[in-house]
């Protein structure tokens, strides 16, 4: 019988791996797909680190990950943040009050104008004042579900890929997973099934109502460099919609790009029924803010891609657990930065005991202690 079964392995899955072999636990992690399959929302080579949050807790767990993900890195030999500072502008977005929540947390920035910063960074127009953080850059979210999982499987964890559950419920010793090729056994489990967390909970939990999480597909497209030995930061931009971005890295080809995003709500799909096609009015929207504000971008993008972001009703995480089900979706778009907090979380619901942060509970169910986790 294995300690923790884990349904997924995207980053949730690997990082709840990693900390449970950090704490000396045995772990299966079931895939129903390839690992670094690119239906769900972990695939890829670039996502956003950034340190900067007007929340007091996560500005704190992030600051945590920072370090954390350092120890990944060193225990791996793997690279997976490169640090490029970030760039946050645009008339709907609070500088004044961003700076004050980053000072307040001893992160280093600062504040200029729109003209110091056009002058520091001349491909950019900017349209209002601009915050500066250094304590930022890119995630390589493949490179690092690699290094957490041969953390984990060095420890003892074992991981199937192609392994889809067919039906997750508990017992009186634990918990059954079924699967297609064959019945598992744990003390604890844990679903990490990102935009698959509706179905499987609702067939896991039939008698719970269901968190309130939407699964919304967005639109990223990637821009060349106009001079490819420069350095970007990464930038978010609010104003009539909001927009972040961030080097390609391998995903934007094998010249250097920027990778631009929408963050605004995208359309409501399922992971299995989708086109995964970017639209034309969001390739239309996001080079138009290139032609006015980005000219050290060729305005006319190289590539596009439609991801996935499982989002919940207030932004916040749900790390919860049912009896000895713990349900993880760090999400939103904002949760990669945090993977390795988030694993620890994790942990210490599976095997501690430990109570739900409030802010992250399911609100819909009364909690019971995993008595079969000891």
């Amino acid at each position: 019988m294995h300690d923790v079964i884990i349904i997924g392995a995207g980053m949730t899955g690997a990082a709840a791996a990693w900390a449970a072999a950090k704490r000396g636990r045995s772990a299966l992690v079931l895939e129903a797909g390839r690992l670094h399959h690119r239906r769900g929302s972990s695939h890829g080579t670039s996502r956003i680190f950034r340190t900067v949050n007007e929340s007091a807790k996560y500005s704190r767990m992030v600051h945590r990950s920072q370090g954390l993900w350092r120890e990944v890195e060193q225990e791996s030999g793997t690279s997976i943040l490169r640090m490029r500072g970030a760039l946050d502008f645009g008339p709907t977005r609070n500088v004044d009050s961003l700076y004050a929540a980053a000072r307040r947390s001893g992160t280093d920035c600062e504040l200029l104008t729109a003209e110091a910063a056009q002058e520091r960074w001349p491909s950019f127009r900017f349209p209002t004042a601009v915050i500066h953080h250094r304590e930022a850059g890119t995630i390589d979210p493949q490179a690092a579900i690699r290094a957490m999982l041969d953390i984990a499987i060095d420890n003892g964890a074992e991981l199937r890929t192609s392994t889809p559950v067919l039906a997750l419920r508990e017992e009186a010793n634990g918990v059954l997973v079924e699967t297609p090729s064959g019945t598992f056994r744990g003390r604890t489990a844990v679903i990490a099934a990102g935009p698959w967390l509706p179905e499987l909970f609702a067939a896991t939990f039939p008698d719970v109502p269901p968190p309130m999480v939407t699964v919304n597909e967005q639109n990223v497209f990637h821009f060349r460099q106009r001079d490819p030995e420069e350095q970007w930061p990464v930038f978010v931009y609010k104003g009539g919609l909001q927009l972040f971005a961030l080097p390609s890295g391998a995903d934007g080809g094998s010249e250097p790009a920027i990778k631009i995003g929408r963050h605004n709500p995208g359309k409501v799909v399922t992971p299995d029924r989708r086109d995964g096609v970017p639209t034309a009015e969001n390739r239309e929207i996001i080079t138009r803010f290139v032609e006015e504000h980005v000219p050290g971008l060729e305005p006319t993008p190289v590539g596009g891609d439609a991801c996935l972001y499982t989002i919940t009703r207030n932004d916040d995480f749900i790390l919860d657990r049912i009896g000895s089900i713990v349900v993880a979706s760090p999400c939103s778009g904002q949760g990669a930065k945090f993977m390795p907090v988030v694993g620890e979380i994790i942990a210490g619901l599976a095997f501690e005991n430990a109570p739900a942060d409030p802010d992250f509970s399911i609100p819909t169910h009364a909690q019971q202690p995993i008595t079969a986790a000891r």
